[in-house]
């Protein structure tokens, strides 16, 4: 089933980063249009694909992660502003038959990502 799905991963703590607000772009003409807004749940991970069917096309997305909001409330002591705070992460869907996941790993000084499986 052709999908976007995401995961967050706290791993400064080793833990899933919960409660984490993700907007969801599609950028057309280098302008991006809000598609969603969610939250992980307790697992990291969105309740639904983040497009899926006829949401699910080729193109280019970016996801906001925000990750500062996070860990102030994980009571995280970080400098103001924080170092790391809304991750965007800008990435394109080639193939409308794939299962596309783009999983993030943060800290409140670095994170990363892959695409997943």
């Amino acid at each position: 089933m052709s999908k976007l799905t995401t995961h967050v991963l706290n791993t400064s703590q080793g833990i899933p980063g919960a409660g984490i607000v993700i907007q969801l772009f599609e950028v057309v003409d280098n302008q991006r249009q809000l598609i969603l807004s969610t939250k992980t749940n307790a697992d990291g991970r969105c309740d639904a694909p983040l497009l899926s069917g006829d949401t699910f096309k080729i193109g280019v997305y970016e996801l906001d992660f925000h990750a500062g909001d996070y860990f102030i409330a994980q009571g995280v002591a970080a400098p103001q502003p924080a170092f790391v705070d809304v991750v965007t992460l800008r990435f394109g869907i080639a193939d409308a038959a794939a299962h596309y996941h783009v999983p993030l790993l943060v800290t409140p000084w670095s994170y990363s990502t892959y695409r997943g499986s």
